[in-house]
């Protein structure tokens, strides 16, 4: 290991991430189909629509890879290592997005606003 290098033991990551509160930010499945998210990251503003949210299923336009809406899959949030926090979108944190066989990691996330799916979006 030179200088540049820190070390981590692998139970110290863990323990990190199974103690973090989780409270700044949310799951995707807790939402509404058709609920609406911006989620700010360090470089670019992600609309993300909730398809279907306990799939994760989204449409998101946002970010050099999305000048679209585009379907797509959000697969969690991450920390760019080896663990997922699966469906989730928190500040402090990048979104990882499956769309085609593509997954695009963003920068981390700065601040989410969620806008409640309108009324008239669920059938009668």
């Amino acid at each position: 290991m030179n200088e540049s290098e820190t070390y981590y033991p692998g139970s110290r990551v863990l323990d990190t991430w199974l103690n973090h509160d989780w409270s700044d930010g949310l799951q995707i499945e807790s939402v509404d189909d058709f609920t609406e998210i911006h989620v700010q990251t360090r470089n670019s503003i992600y609309e993300i629509t909730a398809i279907d949210a306990f799939a994760r299923e989204i449409v998101v336009r946002g970010g050099r890879f999305f000048p679209e809406k585009t379907r797509a899959h959000l697969a969690g949030s991450s920390l760019g290592g080896g663990f997922l926090k699966l469906g989730g979108i928190y500040v402090g944190f990048s979104l990882e997005i499956v769309f085609s066989e593509d997954t695009i990691i963003t920068t981390h996330v700065r601040s989410i606003r969620v806008y409640p799916a309108p009324r008239h979006a669920f059938p009668v």
